[in-house]
C-alpha cells in the first residue's frame, strides 16, 4: 500500500500541475473571439466570464486525459530514470501491480471524462449558445464605432451606422440585414433608434425613412418595400428558438439519429473515456527508461503517440460526418491502434524464448549484410 500511495503521488502531483497548465493556456485561446466581441460591445463582461468557464468546462474532456498521460509517462519515467523502479521491483512490485495502480486511478478519471463527455458536454454547448444569443441580441450603446460593421454571429444579424449619437441611442444612416430561415432581410434607413437598456417590454430597433428588401434564396420572391417606421423585434431567442446544434444535442437523441453528423458527434462523446484508459495503459511502458538517460527521455515519443491518435481521432470523425464511413467501424477503429501497441510493449518483456532466439537470427543476419554494404 505505502509503494502504491507513493506512485500515485509521483503521477497525480504533475497531473494537477499539468492540468492548471493546460486549462490557462486553453482559456487564453479559446476566448480570443469573445474578448474581441466584449471590446466591440456585442458581448456584456458577465457573459463574457460565464462563456469563458463553460469553455473550461467543454475543454476538460480533453485537458484531464491530457494531463494524465503525460504525468504517468513524466511522473514513472523519473522513477526508472533515478534508479527507483528497480529498487521497488527488488521490492516484490512487479510491472502487473504498477499497471494495476495506475488502472485504478485511470478508472476513476474514465468515469469523470464520461461524465463530461455525455452530459455535461452537451448542457455546456447548450447554455453557451443561449447566452451568446441573449447578449447580441441587444448592443451596447456605449463602446459602439461609427463606420464599422457589426457581426451578431448567433442571431445572424449586421449592423452599420455611418454617425452615431449616443445620448440619444440614434444610428445615422444606418445598414442592417438578418436572416430567418434561407431568406435575408436588408434595411437601409436614414435613422435607427435602439430600445433603452433592460428594455425586455418593447425590445425593438425602429428604423425612420428607408427602405427594406426581402430576398428569397432563388431570386423569385424578392420584395422591396418603401416605409417611414418600421420596428424590427430583438427579443432574445429561448432554447426552442435556437436552431439545432448536434454538440448542444442530449446524448440519448444522437444515439438515436441515423444523420452521420449525431453519429461522429456520439461516437466523439462516447470515444472520450476509451481514449483516457487506453492511453493512459499506455503511458505506463512508454515510461519505461535505461538510468541516467534523462527524466525526459521518453517523452517524445509518448507526445508523438499522443498527437498521432487524436489527429486520427478527428480524421475519423469528419469521415463519419461526410458519411465516407458507416455507422460500423465509425471511430472506433481508430482506439484498436493504441490497444495493438499496448499489448505488444506489454507483451514483448515476458515473450518466449523461441521468440528471443528469432529475433536474435533476423538481428545477426541484418547485421552480416550491413556489413557486406
Amino acid at each position: 500500500m505505502i509503494i502504491e500511495r507513493y506512485l500515485l503521488r509521483e503521477i497525480t502531483q504533475p497531473m494537477i500541475l499539468g492540468v492548471l497548465v493546460l486549462v490557462i493556456i486553453y482559456a487564453s485561446f479559446s476566448s480570443a473571439n469573445y474578448l474581441a466581441e466584449a471590446v466591440a460591445g456585442v458581448l456584456p463582461a458577465e457573459t463574457l466570464v460565464s462563456l469563458i468557464l463553460l469553455r473550461i468546462l467543454i475543454g476538460f474532456e480533453v485537458l484531464l486525459p491530457t494531463a494524465l498521460y503525460l504525468s504517468v509517462v513524466v511522473g514513472l519515467g523519473r522513477l526508472y530514470t533515478d534508479s527507483e523502479m528497480v529498487a521497488i521491483t527488488a521490492a516484490g512490485v512487479s510491472d502487473f501491480r504498477v499497471l494495476k495502480t495506475v488502472f485504478r486511478l485511470t478508472l476513476t478519471v474514465a468515469i469523470l471524462v464520461a461524465l463530461l463527455a455525455l452530459f455535461a458536454r452537451p448542457w455546456a454547448y447548450r447554455t453557451g449558445y443561449e447566452l451568446e444569443a441573449r447578449a447580441q441580441a441587444g448592443i451596447d450603446m456605449s463602446k459602439l464605432e461609427a463606420g464599422r460593421f457589426y457581426e451578431l454571429k448567433r442571431s445572424g444579424r449586421v449592423l452599420y451606422a455611418e454617425d452615431i449619437d449616443a445620448e440619444s441611442r440614434t444610428l445615422k444612416r444606418v445598414f442592417y440585414q438578418s436572416r430567418k430561415g434561407k431568406n435575408t432581410q436588408v434595411v437601409y434607413a436614414r435613422e435607427a433608434i435602439l430600445p433603452a437598456p433592460g428594455d425586455a417590454v418593447q425590445p425593438n430597433l425602429v428604423f425612420v425613412d428607408g427602405h427594406a428588401y426581402h430576398l428569397a434564396p432563388d431570386g423569385q420572391k424578392d420584395m422591396t418595400v418603401k416605409f417611414g417606421t418600421l420596428s424590427v423585434y430583438l427579443k432574445s431567442p429561448t432554447a426552442r428558438h435556437i436552431s439545432y446544434k448536434r454538440r448542444a444535442a442530449p446524448t440519448a437523441q444522437l444515439a438515436r439519429s441515423d444523420r452521420p453528423k449525431d453519429i461522429a458527434e456520439f461516437q466523439w462523446r462516447v470515444s472520450a473515456p476509451i481514449g483516457t484508459m487506453l492511453l493512459t495503459l499506455l503511458a505506463v511502458p512508454l515510461s519505461r527508461t535505461a538510468p541516467r538517460r534523462g527524466r525526459y527521455a521518453r517523452v517524445f515519443v509518448a507526445v508523438l503517440v499522443y498527437v498521432v491518435y487524436y489527429n486520427l481521432g478527428g480524421m475519423a470523425e469528419t469521415w463519419v460526418e461526410e458519411g465516407w464511413v458507416g455507422e460500423i467501424p465509425g471511430m472506433m477503429w481508430v482506439h484498436s491502434l493504441p490497444a495493438a501497441l499496448l499489448l505488444l510493449l506489454l507483451w514483448w518483456p515476458v515473450r518466449p524464448a523461441w521468440c528471443r532466439r528469432r529475433m536474435s537470427r533476423i538481428q545477426g543476419v541484418t547485421a552480416r549484410v550491413f556489413r557486406r554494404r
